[in-house]
């Protein structure tokens, strides 16, 4: 069984490049104006579809959302004109701090309304973002609880071949329009009251980055307030 199961994911980790790859130029264009309708001309993170475009495993649990950020591969690219064009960047909830390519939500809004209502506009555009990690987990329920012990570096690596697998397969059954119903598979999604503090030596928020959130908060609101929008004066 274990041989079988290693054949399997061999062939699916060849997948690999077709099935988890970041947007081309057109792709992210398309991102980006599906995201403009929502107050955020310019994000490109998650796409209509729920797909995974990139993903970055390995890390302890208990490891901040930030710490994991700059950890990754794409933390030394965030500025790579490959991956993102003029303006483009991506959405976080209050877990981070805000960065030129990184636009996230208020942890305080300190009863300023302005923040509370852009705060409610990220949380409606991420929600496709939380729905895709939901659907995720509940198509492959063995994410969950990977009965898998971590007693060495190969173990590690076989978890996180276990991870990109049903990554890979959960990118081939959207491509191929499987359907997925929330009423029958109801999905958890993650609540901003779970995130924990940023840790120590990375709560100095980067200048430009509040900069740029003050200026995608301003597009938005104007955008959400006009008829039909998602906030009101």
């Amino acid at each position: 069984m274990v041989n079988y199961t290693n054949r399997v994911m061999i062939a699916l980790e060849s997948c690999m490049g077709q099935e988890i790859a970041w947007p081309y130029c057109q792709e992210r264009v398309a991102i980006a104006e599906h995201f403009a309708a929502l107050g955020f001309p310019g994000c490109v993170i998650c796409d209509q579809h729920k797909r995974v475009i990139y993903f970055f495993a390995g890390m302890p649990g208990s490891c901040h959302d930030l710490t994991c950020l700059r950890r990754s591969g794409l933390w030394r690219r965030l500025d790579s004109a490959q991956l993102f064009d003029l303006g483009q960047y991506l959405l976080g909830d209050s877990g981070y701090v805000p960065l030129e390519r990184l636009v996230c939500s208020y942890k305080s809004t300190g009863g300023d309304m302005d923040k509370v209502s852009f705060n409610t506009c990220i949380a409606h555009a991420r929600v496709g973002n939380e729905h895709c990690i939901g659907i995720l987990k509940a198509r492959w329920h063995s994410l969950k609880e990977i009965r898998t012990q971590l007693r060495n570096a190969w173990e590690n690596a076989y978890v996180i071949r276990w991870i990109r697998c049903c990554i890979i397969l959960h990118n081939f059954l959207i491509w191929r329009n499987d359907e997925w119903s929330d009423e029958d598979h109801p999905i958890e999604l993650e609540r901003d009251a779970d995130i924990r503090p940023p840790p120590q030596g990375i709560r100095e928020l980067n200048r430009r980055g509040i900069q740029r959130r003050q200026d995608v908060q301003a597009l938005c609101l104007e955008i959400n307030r006009r008829p039909c929008g998602l906030v009101s004066r």
